[in-house]
């Protein structure tokens, strides 16, 4: 198995204030703004940019829920093996807000339907956007674009994107992985 690193440490840094920096225009004081982080690692890049947004941009209170889709799936009764679901964590009203989800990688697009059907057991927002450290053009299953992306990938159908985060890999960067 070979591995290329598509971002470094660095440019996974860069990548995050970019991303951040786009939401601040957007979205000004997120007063009428919610981050929702795709479980399970779409909750990491929620986590930092959440941070970011309030450590390094003195922007109080930004509103972070974790959204778990492992029922919502279209392919979750084809898996040989028992299901596990994620928390989900939304103290919040998402009812006319503005949301955004926040994931790792956009590949085939069935995560961020599933999310989309699942978050209006929470309310009905104003409107939902997305973003997405890691898009992979090429590879859509279903018409579903980010509005955020941290980088483009284009990538086939063997080669996967791994995505690493100091708190849960040890280390911050992407990689695409050859089988």
């Amino acid at each position: 198995m070979s591995h290329k690193v598509l971002l470094n440490a660095t440019e996974v840094h860069i990548a995050l204030h970019r991303l951040a920096c786009q939401l601040i225009e957007n979205h000004d004081t997120f007063e009428n703004t919610v981050l929702i982080g795709i479980q399970p690692r779409g909750i990491f890049l929620a986590e930092r940019l959440k941070q970011l947004i309030e450590q390094e941009y003195k922007i109080k209170n930004v509103l972070l829920g974790y959204l778990d889709i492992t029922f919502y799936r279209d392919d979750f009764r084809r898996s040989d093996k028992p299901l596990e679901a994620n928390t989900t964590k939304i103290d919040f009203i998402v009812e006319d807000k503005k949301v955004v989800f926040i994931d790792d990688v956009l590949y085939t697009g069935r995560s961020i339907r599933s999310a989309l059907t699942a978050i209006q057991s929470f309310g009905r927002p104003s409107e939902i956007e997305l973003l997405t450290l890691i898009d992979r053009r090429f590879s859509r299953h279903l018409p579903i674009q980010p509005d955020y992306r941290g980088r483009q990938v284009d990538a086939i159908n063997e080669e996967k994107v791994k995505v690493c985060w100091t708190e849960n890999d040890g280390e911050d960067a992407v990689y695409l992985v050859k089988s």
